[in-house]
């Protein structure tokens, strides 16, 4: 049997048109999908993209289905799906190194992103820093070797909306509009990532966020950006493609509990009726 766990992300720390396409950097948290990889039949409950990239690793690896026995997918996950949350990504990048590492191979980051490209979308959780990626073609991937000590409180609403029914929503002359807006985000995240300067990410973060709620709208984002600056919060990120809202947090000097309280008391969480702490973390396959 074999193992591996990828973590999910907070929506995106930016996303939108950037340098001549839509890309992104994703928010990695400590929320993981955990695949192994053995022998056996296929789970009942066994997700259809799951068996497609075993199919494909198999494939890429150079081997015939026929030569080995049957796989079993054992995949244990609670991230929400369609929150954007990068649940798919998760489920699917895990797959790929647990059968990579079935078989006694390995895959580089590049080669994982490929293969999660070939079946869908696919966020910079594949990578192990911060990537910015263009996350349809992958023709683009910026690597930064900061990682912010953050923690994030991640505001969950009942909504849910895929990927896929977002881009038939917001097309690509919708996202070209906040160009200007998130070349502005790409340059202070840049900075942040010099300086090492967690408020300058949060101004990011909170820029592109803005940008994103002009497309897709979150239920109270005035009220959460009063919040922000009221709190002295270093930012909000959002899913730019789905419906969880995260709030930047220190960990040294935010109460995630106060923060909680404040919120419920000025009625913000009426929209958001699950809230989840989790902690920044590297990006990659484990």
């Amino acid at each position: 049997m074999a193992n591996a766990r990828c973590p999910a992300s907070c929506g995106e720390l930016i996303q939108g048109w950037i340098a001549g396409g839509e890309k992104l950097i994703s928010c990695p948290i400590d929320w993981y999908s955990e695949v192994d990889i053995g022998e056996g039949s296929p789970a009942d409950d066994e997700r259809p993209l799951s068996r497609r990239m075993l199919q494909q690793v198999v494939d890429y690896l150079g081997y015939r289905t026929d030569d080995l026995p049957p796989l079993r997918i054992d995949c244990r996950s609670t991230i929400p799906i369609a929150k954007g949350l990068a649940s798919s990504t998760a489920d699917i990048a895990a797959t790929a190194v647990a059968v990579a590492r079935y078989l006694q191979h390995t895959l580089n980051e590049l080669e994982l992103a490929e293969l999660c490209l070939r079946l869908e979308p696919t966020d910079s959780t594949v990578f192990s820093s911060l990537t910015l990626f263009d996350h349809h073609q992958g023709s683009c991937h910026i690597g930064h070797d900061w990682l912010p000590d953050l923690n994030i409180l991640i505001l969950e609403s009942p909504q849910t909306l895929t990927t896929a029914a977002f881009h038939q929503q917001v097309g690509q002359r919708h996202l070209q509009q906040q160009a200007d807006q998130l070349s502005r985000a790409w340059q202070l995240f840049q900075e942040a990532c010099r300086h090492q300067s967690r408020r300058q990410l949060g101004e990011a973060t909170t820029l592109s966020a803005i940008a994103s709620n002009l497309l897709l709208p979150k239920p109270a984002f005035a009220a959460l950006l009063r919040f922000i600056e009221q709190h002295n919060l270093y930012g909000i990120n959002v899913a730019h493609s789905g419906t969880v809202v995260g709030l930047l947090l220190d960990p040294q000097r935010d109460d995630a509990e106060n923060v909680l309280a404040e919120l419920a008391s000025s009625d913000i969480l009426h929209n958001y009726p699950h809230q989840h702490l989790h902690r920044m973390v590297a990006g990659g396959v484990r």
